[in-house]
């Protein structure tokens, strides 16, 4: 699935009767709580002795996905734009990869 279809359909549930601003506001607050989810379900799993819940954390990471499409959309931005965006930003920040010493020593 391309990140454009997916946002389609993923903002076919989104709560229309909010602005544009109480949309973001809703995307920005629900990104953050599906991402404390997912560490949740890490710390369980490293520092209480759980079993690491794959499938709960990859629901997770669906959710936050749906959160990010919904503050791309009202920022009026297509998500396979910010995906490239982003390609492109780590290309120049690492031409040949990761590497640690450009990491360290970031010039943003």
């Amino acid at each position: 699935m391309k990140m454009n279809d997916y946002q389609v359909l993923a903002m076919r549930t989104i709560n229309t009767d909010l602005s544009r601003d109480e949309t973001l506001l809703n995307g920005c607050m629900g990104l953050c709580g599906e991402a404390g989810e997912v560490i949740d379900i890490l710390k369980k799993h490293r520092g209480q002795g759980h079993p690491l819940d794959r499938k709960r954390m990859l629901e997770e990471l669906g959710d936050v996905m749906w959160y990010v499409a919904e503050i791309a959309h009202s920022l009026d931005a297509d998500l396979d734009d910010v995906c490239k965006d982003n390609i492109a930003k780590l290309g120049k920040r690492y031409p040949e990869g990761f590497d640690a010493d450009r990491s360290i020593n970031r010039k943003d």
